[in-house]
């Protein structure tokens, strides 16, 4: 006999009462008791099976019980229909066990912020009678660990009147808010059995896209919240080059313990609780569950702790990211419910959302695929399907990211905040959301639109460039998007500039010539805004275009550079820019117009090494520039 068993056989004999038959335990639970189970991977698996095993024995002696749980990973077969008489489950969020139940009317969902779940135990509006939970083995003070499930599991056992636990050799003892007493339970069935794995799906390239997206809005020393799933599988896979993240999260992945035993995490600069992952309970596999056993950095908080907005707001720099299922043009997202279908819940999402918008430079940031159904179904719609849960409000949202790319929500009005999102949106579902957007006077009645691809977004086409003076710039194509910042753009130019780069003596840019530089047929016409950003807003500093003579293959070229930045070098790299391209599509030279007195703008030309031959008409040059071979 090995220590471990001497141990645990000195712990049966010393708490002899505890260790009762099965019968005789499941015997204290009573007809209408309220059973709480514990969460996910930390279900106590051969606890449930015993139990049902006993109702099937004795189907009378059980009867209009009432099952509650956060979400059941794998088991959950008191959801069957077969135990409707002995059985009512009410989930505080939905898994694909027990979500036909739920909207088969054969069970119950609880819509409330994890957070709040334990005051409704302690406040007794949701009372609990007997409490069903994992832990590890007593270590020789008599404490047993929750292991891998602290959230509201601590708090339905300190609650319950009666307490059943399934001891487990492997289940992991984790640091924390997790330990209770063996006085404090009322039974123990001793059974080893490997702890629940969850296994996520593989990164796909779609995924990959977004995780990639995600991770360009992540800095340094930022205190991150990530939830579980391919896209947060993804958006780890990403984080490789950062520094000393920290972690406040509900749930601890793979991904996370992957990033902590590389050094990616560390909690150095975390505001409160420095050094330390903070979390609530964890979905992996083994080699984590190995990872976080006995391991002082880590600690497992209850969820009236991780998830309080308060608490969360109190990191700098604090990014949450989550997912959801929908959302509209105007902001609003679900991520519980497709219409009248319940699907999976509240969660811990909204507090955690809401808690970095309070943060002192937080940012929040919702992933999604652009479709569902094998591309059949837009998730960007015009407005949320009747009877959809508004996990997020039009407030709680930063940042969009699908695998088109990035949207900035916050501050923006209603008609930028539609084009940003339709400008993300798959490609195939774009002009069926500027229509209904249009008959929803959500953005402008005349909003120009080019369908197919050559409207599309060249991502491709997207770089950097250093000046020589040393400005570093970012190089994009113009979106649909942008009519707002070439707005601001024209309109911060002094009179000089805009007489030359329209040659009039106009001063008014309005909508429709503003749509001219949006909406573009990248197949006839290149715009390459330059663009100084600092993630939540973006200054647009110069512009370079052409239009391409099909007749001629040659393109007539145009450049503007915001007033402060001119002479910086900005324009070279523009024209330099818009060369390349210009070659890349086999175009033989440029043509522009210039007024006589623009000298910079000839200087710019001349410089470029172009066979330059010119014409001047009422105090305007016409250029023509071939490119020479080099």
């Amino acid at each position: 006999m090995n220590s471990s068993e001497t141990y645990l056989n000195e712990i049966k004999q010393k708490y002899a009462e505890k260790f009762a038959a099965e019968e005789k335990i499941f015997r204290h639970i009573h007809r209408g008791d309220r059973i709480f189970i514990g969460t996910g991977c930390g279900e106590p698996q051969y606890l449930v099976r015993s139990l049902t095993n006993y109702v099937s024995s004795h189907p009378k002696e059980l009867v209009d019980t009432e099952v509650l749980h956060v979400w059941s990973l794998d088991l959950a077969p008191y959801a069957d229909e077969k135990y409707q008489r002995n059985f009512r489950h009410n989930s505080f969020f939905l898994g694909k066990n027990t979500r036909n139940a739920v909207n088969e009317g054969l069970a119950d969902y609880t819509p409330v912020f994890l957070s709040k779940v334990p005051e409704l135990f302690e406040r007794g509006l949701v009372p609990i009678d007997v409490s069903l939970i994992q832990t590890s083995w007593p270590d020789r003070h008599g404490y047993m660990s929750l292991g891998i499930s602290v959230d509201i599991v601590k708090s339905a056992t300190e609650q319950a009147a009666l307490v059943i636990a399934q001891i487990n050799a492997e289940m992991p003892r984790v640091h924390g808010d997790g330990f209770i007493h063996i006085d404090d339970v009322d039974f123990i069935i001793h059974h080893d059995e490997p702890v629940l794995e969850y296994d996520a799906e593989s990164n796909s390239e779609l995924t990959s896209r977004i995780g990639k997206y995600v991770a360009s809005l992540i800095q340094d020393g930022d205190t991150i919240q990530v939830g579980y799933g391919n896209i947060p599988n993804a958006i780890m896979a990403h984080l490789y080059g950062k520094k000393d993240l920290g972690v406040h999260t509900e749930l601890i992945s793979d991904g996370l313990v992957d990033l902590l035993k590389k050094g990616i995490i560390t909690n150095s600069k975390k505001t409160i609780n420095q050094g330390k992952t903070i979390a609530s309970f964890c979905m992996g596999k083994k080699s984590t569950y190995d990872y976080l056993n006995d391991n002082p950095a880590i600690q497992f908080r209850t969820v009236n702790y991780t998830n309080n907005p308060l608490v969360i707001a109190q990191h700098q720099n604090m990014t949450a990211i989550n997912s959801a299922l929908e959302i509209d043009l105007t902001g609003q997202a679900t991520a519980e419910s497709l219409g009248k279908t319940f699907y999976s819940g509240i969660g811990g999402q909204a507090d955690f959302m809401r808690g970095a918008i309070l943060a002192p430079n937080g940012k929040t940031i919702l992933t999604l695929e652009s479709t569902a159904e094998n591309e059949t179904i837009s998730r960007i719609v015009p407005f949320l399907k009747e009877g959809s849960g508004i996990t997020l409000n039009r407030g709680d949202v930063h940042y969009v990211v699908t695998e088109y790319g990035i949207a900035y929500l916050h501050g923006k009005n209603i008609r930028e905040r539609a084009m940003k999102l339709i400008a993300i949106a798959h490609p195939k579902f774009r002009h069926w959301l500027i229509e209904q957007a249009k008959s929803l006077n959500l953005i402008y009645k005349d909003q120009a639109f080019i369908p197919g691809t050559s409207g599309e977004y060249p991502e491709e086409l997207e770089t950097y460039r250093t000046t020589e003076t040393g400005l570093e710039v970012f190089l994009r194509p113009v979106k649909i998007s942008d009519e707002p910042l070439l707005k601001d753009f024209f309109y911060s130019l002094s009179d000089r500039s805009l007489s030359r780069r329209f040659m009039s003596m106009r001063k008014d840019i309005p909508h429709q010539l503003l749509q001219e530089f949006a909406i573009i047929d990248f197949t006839r016409e290149i715009v390459i805004l330059a663009v100084l950003s600092d993630q939540q807003k973006e200054e647009l500093i110069g512009i370079g275009q052409y239009a391409i003579d099909a007749a001629a293959h040659s393109a007539e070229v145009a450049l503007v550079i915001q007033d402060e930045y001119q002479h910086q070098g900005l324009g070279t790299e523009l024209l330099k820019y818009l060369t390349y391209l210009a070659k890349k599509q086999g175009l033989l030279g440029f043509t522009a117009e210039v007024l006589l007195e623009n000298r910079p703008m000839l200087h710019l030309f001349e410089n470029m090494g172009f066979d330059i031959t010119r014409r001047m008409s009422e105090g305007v040059y016409q250029l023509k520039m071939v490119f020479r071979e080099v």
